[in-house]
């Protein structure tokens, strides 16, 4: 079964969607991260994800208090990502409540720091591989390294991560399509579960990564489809278990 991840992503405490990464280029959809939660549980969501997306470039939370909010309103389990850098960071997001954090910037930079955190809270912590043409990006998507993405997903074959979150930058919040084969390529190459996140256009990009999930795709994250009506959650989430 493919697990339908809805997105929320914070900026000055306001639902917002980027394209291509770009902090310039962000769409509105809301200043109540709350509602919106409680909109998805409605929906039948099982999960969400969220990002601090001004914490991703400062390295530290920012959008704290819409993210307690959002812990508060929502039933099910959230997915955290956005500046989480050290332990103080994941020991404070899972004592209040998030179910699983999300390190990208520290996978390329201190990959230690995730081990570490992954041993002392086993299933918990997900590696976030974003790329740009194959290359893992960083620093809230504003560096491109040299890494290739199946090689920073290898370093944490054995270290009891949960899963890897992978988002081709290039699609994100464009509505291009989830590179489906890109995300395939890397749940095969790595013995790890992939969230696939980036592009996500409607109804057949979920059809064809729930087609994948015996290669190792565990989920999908959505969030501009969602807010321009082009993807329904509920019929994504019927869509998936079948």
């Amino acid at each position: 079964m493919l697990t339908i991840f809805p997105a929320i992503d914070l900026k000055g405490g306001q639902v917002v969607r980027l394209a291509e990464g770009d902090m310039d280029r962000a769409t509105i959809y809301g200043d109540d991260p709350a509602a919106q939660a409680k909109a998805f549980a409605q929906a039948g969501a099982d999960w969400l994800h969220m990002v601090d997306l001004d914490g991703a470039f400062a390295g530290h939370s920012v959008n704290g208090d819409a993210v307690a909010s959002v812990i508060a309103a929502f039933p099910g389990k959230v997915q955290l990502g956005g500046g989480i850098r050290d332990m103080a960071g994941v020991e404070r997001w899972l004592g209040l409540g998030v179910e699983r954090v999300v390190i990208g910037t520290a996978a390329l930079t201190d990959p230690d720091f995730v081990r570490t955190a992954a041993r002392a809270y086993p299933n918990r912590i997900v590696v976030g591989v974003d790329a740009r043409d194959g290359m893992v990006a960083t620093h809230g998507w504003a560096d491109v390294s040299d890494v290739p993405v199946a090689d920073l997903a290898r370093r944490f074959e054995d270290a009891g991560v949960a899963a890897l979150l992978f988002t081709d930058v290039g699609r994100d919040g464009l509505l291009k399509g989830c590179n489906v084969e890109a995300t395939v390529a890397l749940a095969r190459a790595a013995t790890i579960p992939v969230i696939a996140s980036g592009g996500v256009a409607g109804i057949a990009d979920i059809e064809a990564l729930t087609a994948h999930v015996g290669d190792g795709i565990e989920g999908v994250i959505t969030g501009r489809a969602l807010y321009d009506g082009r993807l329904d959650l509920a019929e994504a989430i019927r869509v998936a278990a079948q």
